[in-house]
């Protein structure tokens, strides 16, 4: 299956290569790929710059958000959440239109430094603001409540015992990105129910953020137990 993704950061990279592992054909997406493509210095999480994860993950391509957009039977929106909305108009309604889009952004506000606010909270979620600036695009929050490479690889922590949460108006949408979630090796996924419950999930990051400062590892997770 044809994938795009939204962003380069590390969320964006990590989502890549394992489609790619799973033989999935990804194009990731920037605002410029020509700027871009000539970074040449470490990102603020420490990672190299996009030319060289690339010559490492050659299979991955790299392309303009309209680009990744028209590729993609599926599309990942990876970006920061400040920039969502911005960054999917660049990509094109026309190009996004029908198709799914799994928002794994955050309304993380940072301009006050650590830990962030949220931006968006309690009668309104980034997931709904996408949903409602693209009414035709089937939107599916999932994969925000936890690290990148948790996301594609569950069983680093607790053998995969833990839980992962998608919202979404469209049933088979849901049904399809839950499939996609069992090929990464989750098992409990949990359907909270129309994208208006992606404000749970959202809000949950202030949680995440200050568990994350306690710890000092970023390697922890969620557990409904029944």
């Amino acid at each position: 299956m044809n994938f795009g993704i939204l962003g380069t950061g590390v969320v964006g990279r990590t989502l890549a290569a394992k489609l790619i592992e799973l033989d999935h054909s990804v194009v990731l997406g920037t605002r410029d790929p020509a700027k871009t493509i000539l970074k040449s210095e470490l990102d603020g999480m420490g990672n190299p710059p996009i030319r060289v994860w690339l010559e490492k993950n050659s299979k991955a391509k790299l392309g303009s958000f309209t680009e990744a957009a028209v590729h993609g039977e599926i599309i990942i929106n990876a970006t920061n959440g400040v920039g969502s909305l911005n960054a999917l108009q660049i990509a094109g309604e026309m190009n996004l239109n029908n198709k799914i889009l799994m928002d794994i952004s955050n309304p993380l506000d940072l301009t006050n430094g650590m830990p962030p606010s949220l931006f968006i909270s309690n009668t309104d979620s980034l997931g709904e603001q996408i949903q409602r600036a693209f009414p035709n695009v089937l939107v599916v929050k999932t994969l925000n409540t936890m690290n990148a490479y948790l996301m594609v690889n569950p069983r680093l922590l607790a053998n995969g015992d833990h839980s992962v949460f998608v919202s979404g108006n469209d049933t088979a949408a849901k049904a399809a990105v839950s499939k996609l979630l069992q090929s990464f090796g989750w098992e409990d996924i949990i359907d909270l129910g129309d994208i208006t419950t992606a404000r749970g999930p959202e809000m949950y990051l202030p949680l995440w953020l200050r568990t994350w400062g306690v710890l000092q590892i970023p390697m922890f997770q969620i557990k409904v137990v029944r």
